[in-house]
């Protein structure tokens, strides 16, 4: 069916898998199949899923040019990249200012706490709502540590392409 309403995309197994946890999810899924009408939701669903810009599954899988599967002549070994030891040495020193951060005051553990969670991908907004600490707080903490550990590493003699 997804093959179909997907008009033979490589996505349409995705979309099938996607659109199937979402309906085993759903409180009103058993309400449904007894209803004989499952069918007929997951078609629309699928359909939905494919064809929409806004739909929650385009918002996963495919903006920010998200990317499905690979070629056939893909290797690994090419995209991997080449071990810097420098950039090695760089990140040990950074982990250590951090950890010798949050070790020292209240204070310097915020800062190297939110910094982190930067680091790890979130923006400011998503730790604001996942800490419950205003935005601009989050942001000048992050921004502080990163201005601390560049000072040090400055003062350490450590030199990096920023």
């Amino acid at each position: 069916m997804s093959r179909k309403i997907c008009k033979g995309s490589v996505e349409s197994e995705e979309v099938a898998h996607y659109v199937i946890s979402q309906f085993l999810e759903n409180p009103k899924a058993q309400h449904l199949v007894e209803a004989g009408e499952a069918m007929s939701y997951l078609s629309g669903a699928i359909w939905r899923s494919f064809n929409s810009s806004t739909s929650p599954y385009h918002k996963v899988y495919r903006q920010s040019g998200r990317v499905f599967g690979l070629p056939d002549y893909y290797d690994a070994e090419d995209l991997r990249p080449e071990y810097s030891l420098e950039q090695d040495a760089l990140v040990e020193e950074i982990n250590g200012i951090l950890t010798d951060l949050e070790y020292e005051s209240i204070e310097t553990w915020y800062m190297a706490t939110l910094f982190k969670m930067h680091q790890n991908g979130e923006n400011y907004s998503a730790i604001s709502r996942n800490t419950g600490i205003p935005r601009t707080s989050v942001s000048t903490a992050v921004q502080q540590c990163a201005n601390y550990i560049k000072q040090q590493l400055i003062n350490r003699n450590i030199l990096w392409n920023s």
